[in-house]
């Protein structure tokens, strides 16, 4: 009892803090949805976002790109975290620091970078056509080929450092056991590091959901008014059209939405790895 007191004391300040500054910020948002101008309830706000096509295929723009966007920094980071993991320290520490050297560089101007480099004239579209492929005003921007390129180098550091956590924590005989019992590199890698990495591999491919489906200036740079988010799609009613209660609403449809595809998965994957 006396230790439960201790902890409940030192966590005290930080769960004043999270509730000053986000359970009553996000509580306030969430009751402005389902609240009309003269203040009592009504549903006529999440009606229309659910009755809209327009509306409805932006939220599933949203879930699609963010589900592409997790399974690449997954294919990709995967291995990459593996290789730090085993590699040497010197080894480690310089992929370490390629990895989150961009952390440190702020994302619009990693986002203007990108614009220039998919831009029309920029350097992919410039090699792709020097290749044969397109002709000489092809641009990748306001594509969804863009949104994806920009925030997979966005999220990625996240997926990598939270497979590297858990991977690093391996034995590593528990692989050369499997190596001697027959096993391929290959069959080792899916039986014995990816079941035992899946901790990681969950942490991380939340965080990059969970931040590709609310994030708003990358795919509002890249994909133009013509590609809208959820996120750009709430910002655009609340400062264009004033309209907070169907900002709200639209906030409720998102928060909804992405707790609706992480409790299952967390489950599932916490079941099936113990």
């Amino acid at each position: 009892m006396h230790s439960i007191k201790l902890d409940l004391s030192i966590a005290a300040p930080g769960i004043l803090l999270l509730l000053i500054a986000f359970v009553l910020p996000v509580t306030g948002i969430l009751v402005l949805g389902i609240e009309n101008a003269e203040g009592s309830f009504t549903s006529a706000h999440l009606v229309k976002f659910l009755t809209d096509p327009f509306y409805l295929a932006i939220a599933w723009r949203t879930v699609k790109l963010s589900l592409i966007i997790t399974a690449i920094c997954f294919i990709a980071g995967f291995p990459l975290a593996y290789i730090m993991a085993r590699g040497g320290p010197k080894l480690r520490l310089w992929l370490l620091i390629v990895i989150t050297l961009p952390l440190m560089t702020s994302v619009v101007v990693r986002t203007f970078g990108w614009m220039v480099i998919l831009g029309r004239g920029g350097l992919v579209p410039q090699a792709l056509n020097m290749l044969g492929l397109v002709n000489r005003n092809f641009t990748l921007m306001q594509t969804e080929t863009a949104i994806v390129v920009g925030m997979v180098q966005v999220l990625f550091p996240f997926m990598v450092l939270s497979i590297l956590g858990v991977v690093t924590k391996i034995d590593r005989r528990l692989e050369e056991a499997a190596r001697v019992m027959g096993c391929s590199f290959i069959q080792a890698m899916r039986s014995v590091v990816l079941p035992l990495a899946m901790p990681g591999v969950v942490a991380g491919s939340l965080l990059v959901f969970t931040l590709s489906a609310s994030y708003f200036i990358t795919p509002t740079l890249l994909g133009g008014t013509r590609l809208p988010v959820l996120a750009s799609s709430i910002y655009e009613t609340a400062t264009k059209t004033l309209d907070w209660h169907f900002a709200a609403a639209q906030s409720i449809v998102l928060l909804i939405g992405v707790l609706a595809l992480l409790v299952p998965y967390t489950r599932l994957s916490g079941k099936a790895n113990g």
